[in-house]
């Protein structure tokens, strides 16, 4: 299997680049286009050519809805004829209940959704985060109105899945909050700011109040109008001694109110929050959607946004925000203007070695897939499961073997795979928490671990395609592993190599199983590309 593997990726790397390439991108077309190309042509920055249909029908389905086409689906592709077929495509993509799945796992992570140590939501409450966020994304949920639900939300942790914004958070002083509400919608670190802002912004978050109940780890999270007192003991600013004494607060950008003694000051920072010209508010998600799509912030890290981080590309952005508003925050409004424009369909392989290119946005930035949508695609291929346990409560729980990694509703169910290729902990809701990086323990597990041999050699999907493919052309076993695997046909270089070890074999399940081993070891198939 070692010569196998070897010898696929030195085709691999020989391989004529219209296996990834289409034509040249040509003029701009869409506003986005005219704004990235622009900024390319002024720097003398040659973007790279379109990508090949079958590139894009992978690329599409990982990035849409974290999951791999099914041979089927990458063929009919390919050869459909309809020059509008990657729009349609992403429009369907759009809809699929996998699109839900995948975001809300995206979602989990800024929101720290996790039952066990540091955060200790506990499973309900954890379960019952993931349902609403889901939910939320599946309706298409206003942006807008998504955050308001999150920030002003109060009842059971148990059965109003939003209230546990609150909880899920390591620091849950007035201080702690204003920070972690800082990073995730703002995307604002607040140790950048000065210094007497996140106290002042702090006072917003004084009137929480949480409520223990019979139930075994329920709170009810409400709004407390004297809850302010307990948190004087805070960096907060204070209210002055006297009942009546008015409470004074101050928002991110320095301006500075008093409180309204009846009404939750969580209602009034979530006002001034969401407002469309609260630019922290639109920057925040346009940047994240696009790093999400695109591998890189037009502002990066996108969590990191500050006067002295400037954007790559400002304009660029501030269309990105006037579109999110006009399309009064509709996120899929900003994925299909994305998806749809050639600066998103561009190839990954460069047509410039200027340093710059990649900030640009000159090509598709090549990317290793996540931990959760690595082993799905490697259960999809072999038609097998993954085990997965949460050590809470006790005695263990297990999940259902069915449940796919990108639907787990809880970042302690866990595995010693996800450990192992960098799932986040969910502990700071960063987006660094994430690592894809490779390592070499990550490769020795693809080359030689028993958990990808037994998915590989007891997969009854692999048998039964040999056995159907084998009864038509000689080229039909390779043509649909290639399909399964990579999303796309061998070129005829491949075909030679692999065709003559599988002919030659004494026995072809054997000779498929190598095949198989030896396509997912391919940096193509690790990648987004």
């Amino acid at each position: 299997m070692i010569l196998v593997a070897a010898t696929v990726e030195m085709v691999a790397a020989t391989m004529a680049p219209s296996v990834f390439e289409g034509r040249p991108a040509g003029a701009a077309e869409t506003p986005i286009d005219k704004l990235v190309f622009g900024q390319l042509a002024r720097l003398g920055i040659q973007p790279a050519h379109l990508c090949s249909d079958a590139v894009f029908v992978r690329r599409a389905y990982l990035d849409v809805i974290g999951t791999l086409p099914t041979m089927q689906e990458a063929k009919a592709f390919i050869a459909d004829s309809n020059p509008h077929k990657r729009s349609a495509l992403i429009d369907r993509l759009l809809e699929r209940p996998e699109f839900a799945d995948y975001w809300a796992m995206k979602w989990s992570d800024l929101l720290r959704i996790k039952a066990e140590f540091p955060i200790n939501l506990w499973p309900n409450a954890a379960q019952a985060y993931h349902r609403w966020v889901r939910t939320a994304i599946k309706q298409n949920m206003p942006y807008d109105q998504f955050v308001r639900e999150l920030l002003t939300a109060s009842g059971s942790n148990f059965r109003e899945g939003q209230v546990n914004f609150y909880r899920a958070m390591q620091n849950k002083s007035p201080e702690g909050i204003a920070t972690t509400v800082a990073l995730t919608f703002m995307g604002s670190r607040a140790e950048f700011w000065p210094k007497e802002y996140l106290p002042g912004m702090a006072m917003f978050f004084t009137q929480i109040g949480y409520k223990d109940t019979a139930e075994w780890k329920e709170q009810i999270v409400f709004w407390d109008p004297n809850a302010g007192a307990k948190s004087a003991g805070t960096n907060a600013i204070a209210p002055p001694a006297g009942a009546d004494a008015p409470q004074m607060a101050t928002f991110p950008d320095g301006t500075r109110i008093q409180l309204p003694p009846d009404r939750d000051p969580r209602e009034v920072f979530a006002d001034w929050l969401i407002t469309p010209t609260n630019l922290w508010f639109t920057v925040n998600i346009s940047n994240r959607v696009w790093s999400w799509l695109l591998g890189r912030g037009i502002i990066h890290e996108p969590d990191d946004i500050r006067s002295n981080n400037p954007a790559s590309n400002y304009d660029l952005l501030a269309y990105l925000q006037k579109e999110l508003i006009a399309a009064k925050y509709d996120l899929k409004h900003l994925y299909r203007l994305i998806l749809n424009s050639k600066t998103y369909q561009l190839s990954s392989i460069p047509r410039s070695n200027d340093p710059r290119a990649d900030i640009h946005f000159a090509r598709y930035p090549i990317r290793r897939l996540e931990a959760e949508v690595l082993i799905d695609a490697l259960n999809q291929i072999t038609g097998t499961s993954e085990k997965y346990v949460s050590a809470i409560p006790e005695p263990f729980t297990n999940i259902p073997e069915n449940v796919r990694s990108i639907a787990l509703p809880d970042g302690s169910i866990s595995s010693p795979y996800l450990e192992l290729f960098g799932r986040p902990p969910r502990d700071t809701g960063l987006e660094a928490e994430r690592s894809n990086r490779p390592s070499a323990a990550q490769r020795l597990h693809f080359l030689n671990s028993s958990h990808v041999q037994r998915k590989i050699e007891d997969s009854a999907k692999l048998r039964d395609l040999l056995r159907t493919t084998s009864r038509g052309q000689a080229r039909d076993p390779i043509d649909a592993l290639y399909l399964t695997i990579l999303s796309r046909y061998p070129t005829d270089s491949e075909l030679g190599v692999i065709g003559n070890y599988f002919r030659a074999a004494s026995n072809r399940a054997n000779a498929m199983n190598d095949i198989v081993w030896a396509l997912i070891n391919t940096e193509e198939f690790l990648h987004r590309h």
